[in-house]
């Protein structure tokens, strides 16, 4: 049986690894690391995260674990020994599902933990830190999971591709250049409820139809500019009722690109064009921002030897930005960051049609294969 094959039928069996029968829920769990030595100091970081979103796919966070234990696996099959050790690591909480905080078991490690987050509890009302006692760990040692362990020769991540561009151009894998910047924040459109059979069109303040408006020129934004995403994602219109003019929706903003630069002045453009609507069709608007995060460029060094041994393995090398958000993000805090996409089928993450072939993993593996 080839090693991509078995990473592939590992993240089969740890698919029925969930807290709900018939679908892939795993919302917490404890870092696991493991170790190869090599003949000389310094350590490359190998891994990806075990946990998922609710009803999720197999593929997202633990493919990149399985295809670190297969790289390593064909090493010492080969006997070799290189000039540094490997640690393949399995992170416990990217996702942030029961706690609504990601990254959490790669900003250990980076010792970049977060005490308060402890007190964060779930929608049972188990806060991070009872959970942790419940499994037999004790969160007041978290910060000696911080990496004490030497230097470092950087950390690499395989994950799928969660789009649909190495599909559409015929490849098997990809080298990620960047991560991208985020900025996320909630709008309130306010206007005036009123009867929808009595009150005249001319005199409406719809709320409602500002979002709606505000809606299309996000798209219209993101289509413009190259490399811009950007989602309205929630909608909440109030009060809700078929015979009522909306008179407030509130709505969730997200905006992403690679060049931090373009997207803060992308974000500004964005909100400003929401308050001219609102001016426009007599309502308010109120902007809250929720989050902003940088944007992470790979290493260049790591970026060049992926590209080199995706080549070597015969794929076309070429590079491609994430802009979804890894483990890669919290681990650039501690060392150099790479990242290896993998081909998904349709381009399908977060959900159960999550599919990959063994013939694009064992492309993955060869290509994180340390010559």
């Amino acid at each position: 049986m080839t090693l991509a094959r078995v990473a592939v039928e590992r993240c089969d069996y740890l698919a029925g690894c969930t807290e709900e029968p018939g679908t892939i829920t795993r919302p917490f769990a404890s870092n696991l690391r493991g170790r190869y030595e090599g003949a000389v100091d310094g350590t490359l970081l190998l891994g990806s995260h075990l946990d998922s979103v609710r009803d999720a796919g197999k593929y997202d966070g633990p493919l990149g674990v399985m295809v670190a234990l297969g790289a390593v696996q064909r090493l010492h099959d080969e006997h070799k020994r290189l000039p540094f050790a490997i640690e393949v690591l399995a992170f416990a909480d990217e996702e942030g599902l029961r706690f609504s905080s990601t990254y959490l078991g790669s900003r250990a490690l980076a010792g970049t933990f977060d005490p308060a987050d402890l007190e964060r509890a779930d929608a049972e009302g188990i806060t991070m830190a009872e959970a942790i006692r419940r499994f037999g760990g004790d969160p007041g040692r978290i910060e000696e999971d911080a990496w004490r362990g030497g230097p470092l020769v950087g950390y690499c991540e395989v994950h799928i591709e969660q789009g649909p561009e190495l599909e559409a151009r015929g490849l098997a894998v990809g080298v990620v250049s960047a991560i991208a910047g985020q900025n996320r924040c909630d709008l309130t459109f306010a206007g005036e409820s009123g009867h929808a059979g009595t009150v005249a069109m001319e005199r409406r303040r719809d709320a409602l139809a500002a979002a709606s408006e505000f809606v299309l020129a996000v798209e219209a934004a993101a289509r413009v500019q190259p490399g811009l995403i950007a989602t309205v994602g929630r909608l909440e219109v109030l009060p809700g009722a078929a015979n009522v003019i909306p008179g407030r929706v509130e709505l969730s903003l997200d905006v992403r690109h690679a060049d931090d630069e373009v997207r803060t002045a992308e974000v500004r453009r964005i909100l400003d064009r929401a308050g001219d609507i609102a001016e426009r069709r007599n309502v308010f608007v109120a902007v809250e921002p929720v989050s902003e995060n940088a944007s992470v460029p790979c290493s260049p060094q790591l970026v060049s030897l992926l590209l080199r041994a995706a080549g070597d393995v015969g794929h076309e090398p070429i590079e491609l930005p994430s802009g979804a958000g890894h483990d890669a993000v919290a681990m650039s805090e501690l060392t150099d960051v790479g990242m290896l996409f993998v081909r998904c089928k349709k381009g399908i993450s977060h959900n159960p049609a999550e599919s990959v072939t063994v013939d694009d993993v064992d492309g993955a593996i060869s290509s994180q294969r340390v010559r």
